[in-house]
């Protein structure tokens, strides 16, 4: 086989406490051609060894051992690292699910994706609008699609699928990728984002055995993993808010009633408390929500930009409503910083980090 040939794409196979369904996978891709299939055992156990033996001994796999169980995240990595050290030339590998969710026409078509976009992450993706599909992963999905396009800027119709095609070069990246669970694989579409590696869908068949019952996927458990990844996120922009409410209210109580020429009491307020608040939430935005590779230099005068806009908007909006609505100027100021909030997060996300 040349290099061109999608069945020389090592496959990997994370799999923990696997079943039957695991031994007909590997017969059904080696009876399709291909020829490096890699498996990580996540500490199943004694009672599971058979299988893995089956794999090795039977099907000539290349076998990997957890001694305890680490995680589909930590499983992965240990396949990245293998299949870059023992197949330095290739183009990428595919991962799959070992519990019978992925065939080997749907895992080809993603092999002759990654080979058509070497660069480009790959995602086998199922539709979820289908009868068959279990509630739970239904819904899962649907809501974390929404959240990652909103949050993350990234635009995919199912982020949790765990046939992707991933190019050698973003395989050294997601080494040192955080974590270990089924959170690294939504980690792994945020890192596309900031390593601009553009994403390439490829439809596959949507199957569920038994409801899903064996997968090891915790919808509550671990979606709370997932979702806490975006607590930054929140955390940096309430507190942050929180600091300019507070400072505001602060420069309202010691200015009331002064003006300087055109500029009231309610403007300068808002001024002074967006200059200190923003030197707080940039500092926060680069170094822990971001986590940006540009220079200070260049995000910082974007960002204060963006801040000085910001601030222009909310000065004017509250100086305007006020005397419409009169009581607490704060309760002016809060809608339209929440307002203005989401369109200045996507304005970060998109062109300052």
């Amino acid at each position: 086989m040349s290099k061109t040939d999608p069945r020389e794409i090592p496959i990997i196979i994370p799999s923990y406490e696997p079943d039957e369904k695991l031994i007909k996978l590997l017969a059904d891709l080696k009876e399709k051609g291909f020829s490096k299939i890699v498996i990580v055992d996540d500490g199943s156990g004694e009672e599971y060894q058979h299988f893995f033996e089956q794999a090795k001994e039977k099907f000539d796999c290349f076998v990997m051992h957890h001694a305890v169980n680490m995680g589909k995240g930590r499983a992965l990595k240990t396949a990245f690292d293998f299949v870059l050290r023992e197949f330095p030339d290739s183009v990428g590998s595919i991962t799959a699910d070992s519990d019978g969710q992925h065939t080997p026409e749907c895992i080809l078509a993603c092999a002759d994706a990654l080979l058509a976009n070497p660069d480009s992450l790959i995602m086998g993706c199922r539709c979820f609008d289908k009868e068959n599909v279990p509630a739970r992963s239904e819904f899962g999905n649907k809501c974390t699609r929404v959240v990652m396009k909103f949050l993350a800027g990234v635009s995919v119709s199912d982020t949790q699928t765990g046939l992707r095609g991933i190019p050698s070069s973003f395989m050294r990246e997601l080494l040192t990728l955080k974590g270990e669970r089924f959170e690294f694989e939504t980690n792994m579409l945020m890192e596309t984002k900031k390593s601009t590696v553009s994403i390439v869908e490829v439809p596959i068949q949507t199957i569920y055995i038994e409801e899903n019952k064996t997968s090891h996927f915790n919808p509550i458990r671990d979606s709370v993993r997932i979702y806490m990844l975006f607590g930054k996120f929140l955390f940096s922009s309430l507190s942050s808010s929180v600091v300019d409410l507070v400072l505001f209210s602060v420069f309202c109580y010691l200015l009331r009633g002064q003006q300087w020429g055109s500029i009231t009491y309610i403007m300068a307020s808002t001024v002074f408390a967006r200059v200190l608040s923003a030197v707080y939430n940039y500092s926060i935005n680069y170094k822990v929500v971001f986590e940006s590779r540009n220079s200070v230099g260049t995000t910082m005068a974007k960002y204060f930009l963006l801040a000085v806009v910001q601030m222009c908007c909310s000065a004017l909006l509250v100086n305007f409503l006020y005397p419409l609505f009169g009581g607490a100027e704060v309760l002016i100021k809060i809608p339209v910083d929440v307002f203005l909030f989401f369109i200045s997060f996507v304005i970060q996300r998109e062109f300052v980090y």
